[in-house]
């Protein structure tokens, strides 16, 4: 038996008799004698062991709390995410007591680091499928939905699963909104492959359980939708994913005007998104809001005519889907 496995075993006997405090200052401080040698791989050791000893006690508090501390080890390593240290992390995450508060920041912490010395620069996708999974298990929709927007290809089917679910607490004629809730922020970090598939996982459950909600199949040479005559604004959406899909500007145009009304019943909260959402895939920017009164002084004074030019902004060209975030 190693000296780390010596120790381990110590302090798991600490813990099995409860002494839960000084097993966590001890796993503490020694991990932190191991970090001012450069022996990472002792100190994640020890904390990935005592880590998970501490949680399957129900200590989530030392058990967090080690948990941050591992993170803060990987960071001064550089450790990089691979099968490896990702699976520690996961391990300790599944290992959290139901609703934990230290959870978040651990959370929080892993899905940083893995954007500081991974490939993605929101996260690695596997760290944010399963922090989804498992927010939406615990009834924590709001942080749920961020990380399954963020995750892999099957994060879409929980996120619908959550969305929809969420939504049947709702009134029946606000499935437009629980559904704009995936699918804007799906098109605003370029995945409109998602975005698709979250619709026709939404809508198809939507119809399932609603056999007697009307629908009517339109046709035509350039496409195949549904049309849901009672949920304007699900139709809005369906639209708006074909008109992106086309990279169709005077669609888009033509799409806010028919269905002001549903876009003002949102009550702003659909604006920055359509307005991000215009320029990103139709090169439609924003009007500029000036103030009058110096754009006057301006004009008079010759101002604003060496100002330099700002950068375009990044367009997702039409039609061709962009890269998933797998």
């Amino acid at each position: 038996m190693s000296k780390i496995d010596r120790t381990i075993a110590r302090q798991k006997q600490k813990i099995e008799e409860g002494q839960f405090y000084e097993a966590h200052q001890q796993l503490r401080v020694i991990a932190s004698r191991y970090v001012k040698q450069s022996n990472y791989d002792a100190a994640i050791g020890i904390l990935f062991n005592g880590a998970q000893l501490l949680l399957q006690a129900g200590q989530g508090g030392s058990g967090g709390d080690l948990c941050v501390y591992l993170l803060d080890v990987y960071k001064q390593a550089e450790v990089k995410p691979d099968a490896a240290s990702k699976g520690k992390l996961l391990t300790l995450l599944r290992a959290y007591p139901k609703r934990e508060p230290t959870r978040k920041r651990f959370v929080t912490e892993m899905t940083g680091w893995s954007a500081k010395f991974g490939e993605y620069p929101a996260g690695d996708p596997e760290l944010h499928h399963v922090a989804g999974q498992l927010l939406a298990d615990d009834d924590e929709p709001y942080e749920a939905e961020r990380h399954l927007t963020l995750g892999t290809r099957d994060s879409t089917q929980l996120l619908a699963h959550l969305e929809y679910t969420w939504y049947t607490q709702d009134s029946p004629h606000t499935a437009g909104q629980y559904a704009a809730r995936a699918i804007f922020p799906l098109l605003l970090i370029g995945n409109l492959r998602a975005a698709n598939q979250f619709f026709l996982l939404f809508t198809t459950r939507l119809s399932q359980s609603n056999t007697s909600l009307a629908v009517q199949q339109v046709s035509s040479q350039s496409c195949d939708m549904r049309v849901y005559p009672s949920l304007p604004a699900l139709n809005f959406l369906s639209l708006l994913l074909m008109a992106i899909q086309r990279g169709s500007a005077e669609l888009y145009k033509g799409l806010l005007g028919h269905y002001k009304a549903q876009i003002e019943e949102a009550d702003g909260a659909w604006d920055e998104a359509l307005a991000r959402i215009a320029e990103m895939y139709f090169g439609i920017r924003p009007p500029k809001q000036g103030n009058p009164l110096m754009d006057m002084m301006s004009n008079m004074f010759g101002g604003g005519g060496g100002a330099a030019a700002k950068p375009k902004p990044q367009r997702v060209e039409a039609p061709a889907p962009p890269p998933a975030l797998d």
